[in-house]
């Protein structure tokens, strides 16, 4: 895969001092994500690797191995912890894999505000915030092991976005540090709305090297698991709790039958066969919770304190894309769709693809607030045939109203923003002028 004017031991010899990888196999698997979810992706990303990885601590360092980029024309993906799903991080053109695992140092923490290194992990941000009453306003099913830049330059939302919404909405990303491709790579301080320039980018524009992110106050979190007898009391469920302002919560992850089958860990709480709704609301809101229980005639079948839900597994890995990862582990002929429903109170839409589909696209849904409003998003479970007819099951959503984020693409603009994001793309060409960053993941530079 060499093609570059210098061989690996020249580039790593320019790198001298900064930690390399080269033996092939852990390239290989670091040059992977969880891409194989799609079975279209798989044909198209199976082999893509990199030709050698490394680990700077720094933004010195980092700012070292962009000149030996541009310097030689090589190629260059940044990677944090690879839990994303579509192959944001796995190279088309081999090059150079930055992993970020060693830059974890939490540069400050106060009140409602953090700043930290790209390769700190979310949960371990979190511990530290929680010393001084904070936590992160949104983290994904993966918070045990993705990094604070790998969820801003990969992800969208997660448990907490019921409250706060998605990462884009204004305020969710306060100031960001990247490292450019230029001919003379230099360090860029974006802040405000600038902050969208690099927002779920990919890293096709920019290596983020710091963040600043929002704090939330942290609550003590109870855990819940509430089974109906069928799955649209579920979901009107969740939404009458997505809209009780008066109840503090962080998650809403609704699924439908036989979804909670798949769930090994809490088969001895969840009847078999039941529709279910996976929540965490504020310990101190127990009370009115268990009224809402009650009014949609639901029954507990698992409940934990927040002391409690803090030891073993959490009810946060059932939800969002770790649902998609325990349905496949017991079916891998399985996949799935990220869809946002619009605002309607009443669910008819919601209702109408549940039994339009049936069996074929199982609803899992995500109670989020987008534009003020609490509306279900979807990571439905479907039952693979083949290409054409998931394309067909996404014209039929698209064609009904639903926003699909279409998750069998590696092409940022072709997953969810459906146009070309000008102002990314004008920073693209600013900063990346031979296009070396993740190359090929930007329709607009290709």
């Amino acid at each position: 895969m060499q093609v570059y004017s210098k061989s690996i031991v020249d580039i790593l010899e320019e790198l001298s001092g900064i930690e390399a990888i080269t033996n092939p196999a852990q390239v290989a698997k670091l040059s992977e994500d969880y891409y194989h979810f799609s079975p279209v992706l798989v044909p198209l990303l199976t082999g893509k690797v990199g030709d050698l990885v490394v680990r700077p601590c720094n933004e010195e360092e980092v700012l070292r191995i962009a000149r030996a980029c541009v310097k030689f024309k090589i190629p260059l993906t940044v990677r944090g912890s690879g839990t994303g799903n579509y192959g944001q991080c796995t190279p088309l053109r081999g090059g150079i894999i930055l992993e970020t695992s060693r830059m974890q140092e939490i540069k400050w923490i106060k009140a409602g505000l953090a700043c930290v290194q790209a390769g700190v992990k979310l949960a371990t941000l979190d511990k530290k915030a929680q010393e001084i009453g904070w936590e992160s306003r949104m983290v994904p099913s993966t918070v045990r092991s993705a990094t604070v830049g790998g969820f801003i330059a990969g992800g969208s939302g997660g448990i907490g976005s019921v409250l706060y919404g998605q990462l884009r909405d204004r305020g969710n990303l306060r100031a960001v540090r990247v490292v450019t491709l230029e001919d003379q790579p230099r360090i860029i301080e974006l802040r405000g709305d600038d902050v969208q320039k690099v927002n779920h980018a990919y890293g096709t524009n920019g290596i983020i090297t710091e963040l600043e992110v929002p704090l939330a106050p942290a609550y003590a979190w109870a855990e819940y698991v509430v089974c109906f007898a069928d799955f649209m009391t579920a979901a009107k469920f969740g939404q009458a709790l997505g809209n009780s302002d008066g109840i503090i919560k962080k998650m809403i992850s609704v699924h439908a039958a036989p979804i909670p089958n798949y769930f090994t860990a809490l088969q001895s709480y969840i009847p078999k066969d039941s529709h279910c709704a996976l929540i965490l609301v504020a310990e101190s809101d127990r009370e009115p919770f268990m009224s809402l229980v009650k009014e949609f005639r639901g029954e507990i079948c698992y409940e934990k304190n927040a002391q409690e839900a803090s030891k073993g597994i959490s009810l946060v890995e059932f939800s969002w894309n770790h649902t998609t990862l325990h349905a496949r582990a017991a079916d891998s002929s399985l996949t799935y769709l990220q869809s946002l429903f619009p605002n309607d109170p009443k669910l008819k839409l919601l209702q109408q693809m549940h039994e339009y589909f049936g069996d074929e696209v199982i609803m899992h849904l995500e109670f989020v607030r987008a534009n003020g409003v609490v509306v279900p998003a979807a990571i439905q479970v479907v039952r693979y045939t083949n290409s054409d007819r998931l394309n067909k099951i996404i014209e039929y959503h698209e064609s009904q109203g639903v926003i699909i984020f279409n998750p069998h693409t590696y092409i940022l603009e072709d997953g969810g923003m459906k146009t070309i994001d000008h102002n990314q793309l004008d920073f693209k060409r600013m900063v990346d002028p031979y296009g070396l960053m993740n190359p090929d993941k930007m329709k607009g530079f290709i």
